[in-house]
């Protein structure tokens, strides 16, 4: 673990921190400023209440803030960020943040985790994830214990509660904006030259892409760089369960999946959303994961023309494109592997593996490209690159 940093250690008393936060909520509140929405707003009424502060300090009993533009980012954070997680959120070499308990926060960088030293509370721990929650109209309570919410950053926020778990359990999953393109992995050595120009060609002649990999593979960085690398004039639709793919492209819609309301209506299921997708005229259709029946409709669609582009977690290419065989088989008893393996057979033209060392480093590891065969009851492959063969 590392040692206590300046970015999580408190600048100023604790004690005039309060007393200024709570100061600029209630000026916040009587002026019905929203902080996300008007920033400068909060940061001249926040800058406004730690010289006053100061102004009275003396003469109160109170304790002086010393460095003012300290209490002022830290008065920002209570009050507009995330708290104690702030720093983190901000740190660029911070790519995950997960809460355990309220006194074991850790943090990923590089592929690593360590712990944070950082304490919080019960309280503190459900004031953050209802204070992220609020601006993604998604919800977490007893009737729904569980919640995948993606942050205004682009990050993706997944919480439990108790009592499915001992205490709130907070993940979030930063999304690095350092890695956006495929010249950016290959810059980082994620995706090799020879692997680069086979994804960089696959996606400029519109070949459909079958991303693999464990968890913390860096399958979704990958798949958005591929996406990054499509030609500008490729009308995009990408479909996912919570927003996760913070992609630039100059014509691109993202659709994600809704819950259920209290009384069980309003569900928008992927399945839903990949039929939608497929009228809004896409040049490509990107799934964020399949890991369900609408592997049957991302198939239907790839079979129509469509070109598309998917993560899937796997062991290995190989394993993937079996994982594709049988997800479909889900969708309901008329499915069988006859329809299904001569589809993905005709359809996925590239399967690009992902893996994660253990210093922690991620690169495609192999890409291999159907044959358009079935052969012994799985489709056949050939090896385009693996990693490390000579």
């Amino acid at each position: 673990m590392r040692g206590v940093s300046l970015a999580y250690a408190p600048a100023t008393p604790d004690g005039a921190v309060r007393l200024v936060a709570e100061r600029v909520r209630e000026r916040l509140r009587e002026d019905r400023a929203d902080p996300l929405r008007d920033p400068d707003r909060a940061t001249q009424i926040v800058r406004g209440e730690v010289r006053r502060h100061n102004d009275f300090a003396l003469a109160r009993g109170q304790e002086a803030i010393d460095d003012e533009a300290a209490c002022i980012r830290e008065v920002l954070a209570i009050v507009s960020g995330y708290g104690p997680l702030q720093a983190l959120l901000e740190d660029p070499e911070v790519e995950e943040i997960w809460i355990n308990a309220p006194d074991r926060v850790y943090a990923a960088r590089h592929g690593r985790s360590e712990r944070v030293p950082l304490v919080l509370t019960e309280a503190a721990v459900r004031d953050l994830v209802e204070r992220m929650l609020h601006a993604t109209g998604r919800r977490v309570d007893l009737s729904q214990p569980f919640v995948d919410a993606a942050l205004p950053d682009g990050s993706r926020l997944h919480v439990v509660i108790p009592d499915i778990t001992r205490h709130w359990a907070v993940n979030i999953r930063k999304f690095l904006s350092a890695y956006r393109t495929l010249d950016d992995l290959a810059a980082a050595g994620s995706v090799a030259p020879q692997a680069e120009r086979v994804l960089r060609a696959a996606m400029a002649d519109g070949r459909s892409i079958l991303v693999s990999g464990a968890t913390h593979a860096g399958k979704t960085t990958l798949l958005a760089a591929l996406i990054a690398a499509c030609p500008p004039e490729h009308r995009i639709v990408t479909v996912e369960e919570t927003f996760e793919l913070a992609v630039r492209a100059p014509d691109l819609v993202a659709l994600q999946g809704r819950q259920p309301s209290l009384e069980g209506t309003g569900e928008v299921s992927l399945r839903r959303l990949v039929k939608e997708a497929l009228r809004m005229r896409p040049d490509r259709l990107v799934i964020g994961e399949v890991r369900d029946a609408e592997a049957l409709d991302l198939l239907l669609a790839l079979n129509t023309g469509v070109p598309g582009a998917a993560t899937i977690h796997a062991n290995s290419a190989a394993d993937a494109l079996a994982k594709l065989a049988a997800l479909p088989l889900l969708a309901g008893r008329n499915i069988d592997h006859g329809f299904v393996l001569p589809a993905i057979a005709g359809a996925v033209h590239l399967v690009a593996h992902c893996e994660r060392d253990r210093a922690g480093q991620r690169r495609v590891v192999e890409v291999v490209a159907p044959t358009g065969r079935v052969v012994g009851g799985a489709v056949e492959t050939h090896p385009i690159y693996r990693w490390g063969a000579p």
